[in-house]
């Protein structure tokens, strides 16, 4: 019995069409990775200039607190900013004020799904797109360092949910008025809009899906979870949309609240 021969694999191992062209596409199959190069290094950038900046990311009055710079917990935050108390002493330039949940927010959207195949595609070009041949000669998954990590996701997806809880809090203490009682302005709403979007974005990850309806023999003997995952489910055919648009609230709620902070801006009240 002949024992059966492994071949190589790839575009360009032997048996392959001998293709000089990296692709014979003829549409502009670049202009998305490239999209998405722009978009996300205009992002990061703008993110790291306003986290090491530490100006400009809390507004007293309304208590408008920017999700860049929460939990403030370091005695470089205004006192009023405080309202998980002091845990560390006065940073430095350039640290970030939100230093103890900035990790667990980069984790989950480095190794969420979504942001995977966008930033392998753009960045690493692993592949940059269909029928597109990529300049890696070796393809080894995600099954080393770093990229073996990504099988973390799930455990970041928690540390999500209660930061959260943490923007919602800061959302609620937003509601605050002029003279220190109820009030709504135009940052209560953009932050809202934000808090609403984070929430959305948060619960259609594939985590939040496999743990409302994963592991189940049949769906019947549990209805509620049924629901659950039913809804998740539907939440995560926008994750991509979601994803973006996160990024998109964020950086607005964030700018809005520097441009209040500084006085560039007055923040229009609706209510008190």
């Amino acid at each position: 019995m002949t024992r059966a021969r492994s071949l190589p694999t790839g575009t360009l191992a032997p048996g392959r069409a001998d293709v000089p062209a990296r692709t014979l596409r003829t549409d502009r199959w670049w202009q998305t990775p490239l999209t998405t190069v722009v978009l996300l290094s205009s992002w990061v950038i703008y993110a790291v200039v306003r986290t090491a900046s530490q100006r400009a990311f809390f507004v007293e009055r309304y208590h408008y607190l920017s999700p860049f710079s929460s939990p403030c917990v370091t005695t470089s935050c205004p006192q009023p900013a405080r309202d998980l108390g002091t845990w560390f002493g006065h940073f430095p330039p350039f640290v970030p004020l939100a230093v103890l949940v900035l990790p667990f927010l980069l984790g989950f959207r480095l190794t969420c799904y979504y942001y995977r195949k966008a930033y392998y595609r753009s960045f690493w070009q692993s592949p940059p797109a269909c029928a597109v041949a990529e300049p890696h000669a070796k393809y080894t998954g995600e099954t080393r360092f770093p990229l073996i990590i990504q099988n973390v996701h799930r455990y970041f997806f928690l540390a999500a949910v209660l930061i959260s809880v943490l923007n919602t809090w800061d959302l609620i203490r937003a509601f605050t008025g002029k003279d220190g009682g109820f009030g709504i302005g135009l940052g209560t709403l953009i932050m809202l809009v934000n808090v609403v979007m984070l929430w959305t974005y948060t619960l259609s990850c594939h985590s939040c899906r496999h743990i409302t309806g994963g592991r189940l023999r049949n769906f019947s003997a549990h209805p509620l979870r049924y629901r659950a995952w039913t809804f998740v489910s539907k939440l995560n055919t926008r994750h991509m949309e979601l994803a973006w648009i996160t990024l998109g609230t964020l950086m607005l709620t964030d700018g809005y609240i520097a441009l209040v902070a500084s006085g560039t801006f007055g923040d229009p009240r609706l209510v008190n």
